[in-house]
């Protein structure tokens, strides 16, 4: 069952001073623009686990406190080491990483995430510069929120990466030549070695291969992978790109599975098994 949250009322500033509100979120009496519209539904029968790895211990305890009433689960890390066993032990179905930890930096967990597991990542930071976003991305994050933060913007974007997660609009395997595509378990192969694939790496080969043969501009593809800011438009669509092909072993000169239409998109043009094609 799906309620939908009632506007919250104006509350002053979480520190009780606005110059300390960046630490923290944005202060809806002094930032009224930036919880205009309407507000994220509310989660209430299925309990996902969030996992929040910031050094900021009074933010992730308000964190939880707030996440908890949108029927999500959710555990801290105030390190990179605590946050990397978590990550482990508790299995979240989603993590919110700092950038800026002591001692490793959130790139850095990141990517050493990424060597053992797909779980989808919104990384935070106080700076909102488009080159820390990039390189959050080129490291296989999901979305970007810069600091300061209206908590029902992340809330949003939450259930934006959750949906992107478990929606696919296929639920068998699929084999074109090497690549094989269990759309059911979310998983990829090559020649039977597994490939791993982020939840946004994955959307984007879904979306490819539902429409094998037609281009696809970058407007139509980051509509799937909406979420992220949209001063990195292009970048995200060509980062996705590039790294579903790195993955794939998919030389771009020389495609098998993913061809660059130049100054449009990009479309999938791998050749689907004979008895696959036949079933369909």
């Amino acid at each position: 069952m799906v309620g939908t949250m009632a506007p919250a009322p104006v509350r002053p500033c979480l520190t009780g001073c606005c110059r300390h509100v960046a630490l923290f979120f944005r202060c809806e009496k002094c930032y009224p623009q930036q919880v205009a519209g309407e507000p994220p539904k509310k989660v209430i029968s299925m309990a996902f686990t969030i996992l929040v790895i910031d050094d900021d211990e009074k933010l992730n305890r308000l964190l939880k406190r707030f996440l908890k009433d949108f029927g999500y689960e959710v555990f801290s890390a105030a390190d990179a080491d605590e946050g990397l066993k978590k990550v482990r032990t508790v299995a979240p179905d989603l993590i919110i990483l700092d950038v800026m930890l002591p001692g490793m930096s959130g790139f850095d967990v990141c990517k050493r995430i990424r060597e053992f597991s797909a779980v989808p990542i919104i990384m935070l930071t106080a700076r909102g510069d488009v080159t820390d976003k990039v390189v959050g991305l080129e490291l296989g994050a999901d979305d970007y929120l810069p600091k300061p933060f209206e908590p029902r913007e992340l809330v949003a974007r939450i259930q934006a990466v959750l949906r992107r997660a478990r929606h696919t609009g296929q639920d068998r395997l699929r084999r074109f030549g090497a690549l094989t595509i269990d759309f059911h378990r979310r998983r990829v192969f090559m020649a039977d070695r597994e490939v791993p694939l982020t939840t946004t790496e994955f959307a984007a080969l879904d979306l490819l291969v539902r429409h094998a043969g037609r281009t696809l501009d970058r407007d139509e593809i980051m509509q799937t992978l909406r979420g992220i800011d949209s001063e990195c438009f292009n970048r995200v669509v060509d980062i996705t790109m590039s790294r579903l092909r790195q993955k794939l072993g998919d030389d771009p000169k020389h495609p098998q599975f993913i061809k660059t239409i130049w100054g449009t998109g990009y479309m999938f043009v791998g050749q689907e098994s004979d008895d696959d094609a036949a079933s369909r």
